[in-house]
């Protein structure tokens, strides 16, 4: 086995390990996607339902801070403030979520953003909810990434075969 990444050292066939690339997991569905097996429509429905519940009690425990901010009377100001914050953070964790299902999110820009994703956390799991209702949240991305990469190998593959040096000459 490579040391790097797991993956065996011996060529095709010599112990019936397949070659080529190798589907990425996706959260909570494994490898299921490739071929929809394996439980996937049950892992949909329920994280659907999950991030929907997840969304719920989110929204329940920001309702119970609301009500704390009016219990302390920190005034009116204070508290538009807190509900736009988390309206405007949600919106924008729902945007950026719903992107990243369609193409790899810059490492950089998502580690300036890591705190407006935490207090937007509701739009993030709406988001979830919302495309896990179609497919399994990053499976586009996922099925072109592994497709492309499958046309690679095929292409890289069967290219050559044999020495050019041994080819007769017309």
């Amino acid at each position: 086995m490579s040391a790097e990444n797991g993956t065996p050292d011996h060529p095709a066939g010599s112990s019936g390990t397949p070659v080529g690339p190798r589907p990425e997991p996706i959260r909570f569905f494994g490898t299921t996607w490739v071929d929809h097996d394996n439980g996937y429509p049950a892992r949909r429905i329920g994280v659907s339902v999950g991030s929907l519940a997840a969304a719920g009690a989110a929204c329940l425990v920001l309702r119970i801070a609301y009500q704390g901010l009016r219990i302390a009377e920190v005034g009116g100001f204070v508290t538009l403030l807190v509900v736009v914050m988390f309206t405007v953070c949600s919106a924008l964790a729902f945007g950026h979520t719903w992107e990243a299902f369609k193409r790899r999110p810059d490492p950089d820009r998502l580690r300036s953003l890591r705190g407006l994703l935490t207090i937007g956390f509701v739009g993030s799991l709406l988001a979830y909810f919302f495309r896990s209702l179609a497919e399994a949240p990053g499976e586009r991305l996922h099925r072109e990434e592994y497709e492309t990469a499958r046309t690679q190998y095929e292409n890289r593959t069967s290219r050559r075969s044999g020495n050019p040096r041994k080819r007769r000459r017309p």
